[in-house]
């Protein structure tokens, strides 16, 4: 079985198949449709390049060692094995359009090639103009605003990157089809990440007097100063750094809050719009009945919950992504080649509430989608790593979700399930900061200037986080240096408002299980 990866940036469950109500992702949501999409995952770090390579070697930040951008994991921890090489080294034809790895030194400016592709990876040549002044402002002139809807034939090359780069996927999997080779193909959208860049039409789907404000604005009482996130890329932005906001916790206007969400929603629309024609793409290339589609995102993104915007925290807002996997024969029924599977669904003139095939509600993790993938498409399943892994290739520290996947169509017969965890799923993440109190690095630490990590444990019934003191030139915590906690219970505080780990006398037995968790 062929393998489609679509992974995007910076997108929170803000779906219609995950019950929101106001946002237009009808294809998406058709995909979903047809997948079993986990209720309840979660990223290992709310930043792009940690989560990204966390993920794709199957290995969490603390084995990486890269909490930042400035490292390459292969020579700054060990030689691991990545998910696509490993498919590659099993015949499978590896490809990477867009951004997958995080571009830069994180993945050794070349997206790891050649031990992760088959071919260079694919990046569109409109991504340079990302964060240049093309915004046009209301004294007629261009910006490098926050918000940002154009008019895409006059943008550099008339074109923009998420455009480029589902171009360049339906072209590679047309090759593939003519081919006739096994092919992992891994596509990355660069919406909704900011700035908002994208076709001003989308717009016309938010009208602003729709926009209702975060339910949840103020940042919650007993929160420690060191778990804020203070947001500093987006007031870097010329139409936010014009407002005039004070640092570190100075509200934006409502009024420019709700541009803001009007944005994302947008953005969000226009990236459904792109992965409605991807799988489209797959469908006319008569590759839909033999591939599998995973559809998920790098973390979440804050749109004003807690006085924060952005991601770089660890509540649930930030690091619970949207997770969805098509299996051919097991989340549908046995299709036949040249089936339709995904019509185009024209996000402006239709409304899709597709609801999805099974929504399992246990607590799963991004790290685990080494092990997942490798179990569905039949490859055997990398053992679990040892305590000490960094000399070790290959291993993965995520369990395979395929054993929360629901019985469809029978299909789940032809998938082993050896080794499952009959354990409580938890799932883990954690951020570092510079110190206590917020400040213009607090977001974006370099690895010699953080001081302290926070490690969060997710479980059904709460998520309970510790920040510790760290040393980043041995990479090691004080369990006895305790910097703040934070305690939310998930059942009668969902959005994680109330902190209430110095008001619960279960705070003590639950600081000693993550101590324990972490000195093991």
């Amino acid at each position: 079985m062929n393998v489609l990866f679509v992974v995007v940036d910076d997108l929170r469950p803000a779906l219609g198949s995950y019950g929101d109500t106001l946002v237009r992702s009808p294809n998406i949501d058709q995909l979903a449709s047809k997948s079993v999409v986990f209720q309840n995952a979660f990223a290992q770090q709310a930043v792009c390049a940690p989560s990204r390579v966390s993920f794709l070697t199957g290995r969490r930040p603390d084995t990486t060692r890269l909490y930042d951008f400035d490292s390459y994991w292969r020579v700054h921890t060990g030689n691991y094995t990545t998910l696509p090489q490993y498919f590659k080294e099993n015949g499978y034809f590896a490809m990477s359009v867009g951004k997958v790895f995080h571009p830069g030194i994180s993945s050794n400016r070349k997206d790891d090639y050649p031990y992760s592709w088959s071919i260079p990876a694919f990046h569109p040549s409109s991504e340079k103009y990302e964060n240049t002044k093309v915004c046009k402002g209301k004294d007629g002139k261009v910006h490098a605003n926050l918000i940002c809807p154009v008019d895409v034939s006059k943008m550099p090359e008339g074109t923009l990157p998420d455009i480029q780069s589902t171009e360049e996927a339906i072209h590679l999997l047309n090759i593939m089809k003519e081919s006739k080779r096994k092919f992992f193909l891994a596509v990355g959208y660069h919406k909704p990440h900011i700035p908002f860049r994208y076709p001003q039409e989308f717009l016309k789907l938010y009208p602003l007097e729709n926009i209702t404000l975060a339910p949840d604005p103020n940042i919650p009482k007993g929160l420690p100063s060191v778990a804020y996130n203070p947001w500093t890329d987006i007031r870097k932005r010329e139409d936010v750094e014009a407002l005039n906001i004070s640092f570190p916790y100075g509200p934006i206007p409502d009024h420019f809050q709700r541009k803001i969400r009007q944005s994302y929603f947008a953005s969000i629309s226009y990236l459904d719009m792109m992965v409605g024609k991807l799988l489209k793409g797959l469908d006319d290339a008569g590759l839909s009945h033999n591939t599998m589609v995973v559809f998920t995102s790098d973390h979440g993104w804050s749109l004003g919950e807690h006085g924060e915007w952005a991601k770089y925290s660890n509540f649930d807002i930030a690091t619970r992504i949207p997770l969805m996997f098509y299996v051919p024969g097991m989340t549908t029924p046995v299709s036949y080649p040249g089936q339709k599977l995904f019509p185009f669904i024209d996000p402006f003139t239709q409304i899709s509430r597709l609801m999805p095939q099974g929504k399992p509600k246990e607590i799963v993790e991004l790290v685990s989608l080494f092990s997942t993938l490798a179990q569905l498409a039949g490859l055997k399943v990398p053992p679990a790593c040892p305590q000490t892994s960094f000399h070790v290739s290959l291993c993965t520290e995520g369990k395979s979700m395929v054993q929360y996947f629901p019985p469809l169509y029978g299909g789940q017969k032809n998938v082993s399930n050896e080794g499952n965890n009959t354990n409580t799923p938890i799932a883990f993440s954690q951020y570092p900061r510079p110190g206590d109190i917020p400040e213009w690095n607090s977001d974006l630490p370099t690895l010699e200037d953080i001081r302290v990590m926070g490690y969060s444990i997710r479980t059904a019934a709460y998520r309970c986080t510790l920040w510790f003191g760290f040393s980043p030139s041995n990479f090691t915590i004080n369990l006895t240096d305790v910097h703040g906690g934070e305690l939310y219970f998930t059942d009668t505080d969902p959005n994680q408002d109330h902190n209430m780990y110095n008001k619960s006398v279960l705070h003590g037995p639950l600081t000693l299980k993550l101590c324990e968790i972490l000195e093991c």
